[in-house]
């Protein structure tokens, strides 16, 4: 067997041993490159550096608590209120770090609770939403806009869009099997990344309908592409 050069990075590796592996088991098969990891995306605060400050004081930073599934990623110590227009409260809601453009991201019931009419939005899509007020430490934030509930998504990185023939922006099928509850989500939208695990997001309440705790088996099916194999074949080339 060749040595692989210690210069080349993982994904070449990964590459060369997908390659040998396709070759072994012939042209029609397909290596799934990773597994598939569903995981609840609570309730949670995306913080700007200003607004970091505001609420926590000059010079605050985010501190890690737990690292997240995707590498960088982190729930922070800090957390925030939420109140919403009927001045009722979420208390504790965690900042997810690093610090990027400012964001509430509830669930439906989150909602409810508030007061607020939660538009489904893919992160960052802030047109036509409401705001909020957010309650630190040190400060109180008054948000115009950026509460949503986010559109349920999975995470992609090359090996995945090439594996099940999609590409970033294209909506794919989730099918979670759990006991006494088989459940399809449909549309689930593909965020593509070079450095990105395999991973879907849910929020609490579909993953409370899902029974996603007692899941025996999930699986991403691509949607209908017009060949008649209903969009479930992963070796459709259309």
């Amino acid at each position: 067997m060749t040595a692989l050069s210690s210069s080349l990075s993982k994904t070449d590796v990964e590459r060369v041993v997908r390659s040998v592996l396709q070759q072994q088991l012939g042209p029609a098969a397909k290596v799934k490159p990773n597994p598939l990891v569903v995981n609840i995306s609570a309730r949670h605060v995306h913080l700007s550096q200003e607004h970091v400050e505001v609420l926590f004081g000059k010079g605050a930073e985010l501190e890690v608590h737990k690292w997240l599934y995707q590498d960088g990623y982190f729930a922070s110590k800090q957390t925030v209120a939420v109140v919403g227009p009927r001045r009722r409260m979420l208390p504790e809601v965690r900042i997810l770090g690093p610090v990027r453009p400012t964001q509430v991201e509830l669930a439906f019931t989150d909602g409810i609770s508030l007061g607020i009419d939660l538009p489904v939005r893919i992160s960052g899509d802030h047109h036509d939403t409401v705001g909020c007020t957010l309650i630190g430490p040190a400060g109180v934030l008054e948000l115009q806009s950026g509460v949503i509930r986010a559109m349920r998504h999975v995470h992609m990185g090359p090996a995945d869009l090439e594996y099940y023939g999609v590409k970033d922006g294209d909506v794919m099928d989730l099918r979670i099997e759990s006991e006494g509850c088989t459940t399809v989500l449909e549309d689930l939208k593909i965020r593509a990344g070079d450095d990105i695990k395999l991973e879907v997001h849910l929020d609490t309440d579909e993953g409370n309908a899902t029974r996603l705790d007692k899941a025996t088996s999930v699986e991403l099916i691509k949607k209908d592409c017009g060949c008649g194999c209903d969009g479930k074949s992963k070796t459709c080339g259309t």
